[in-house]
């Protein structure tokens, strides 16, 4: 296999993880607006620590450790600007 080969190949791949990934999103957003919080609440959290467990797992810099950490400031700070926005 050429290396032009293997980097269409590596390419297709990537794309059918990504359409994957954006199916499984497009599934649960179904999913959490036919179920109360009650139901899906502890599931999310359940997998979110079960994430965050296997990332502690793995060694990782510490400024890779502050870029998720930045980033999920961000995700929390726009999560809440849009809550304030609902509300007006």
């Amino acid at each position: 296999m050429s290396d032009s080969n293997a980097r269409e190949h590596l390419d297709a791949k990537h794309e059918r993880n990504r359409e994957q990934r954006i199916e499984g999103i497009k599934r649960w957003v179904k999913y959490i607006e036919s179920e109360p919080p009650e139901t899906w609440g502890p599931q999310q959290n359940a997998v979110v620590n079960d994430q965050l467990d296997a990332a502690k797992s793995v060694r990782t810099s510490a400024a890779h450790q502050q870029h998720v950490k930045d980033v999920a400031a961000e995700i929390i700070e726009v999560r809440d600007g849009s809550n304030d926005n609902d509300s007006n």
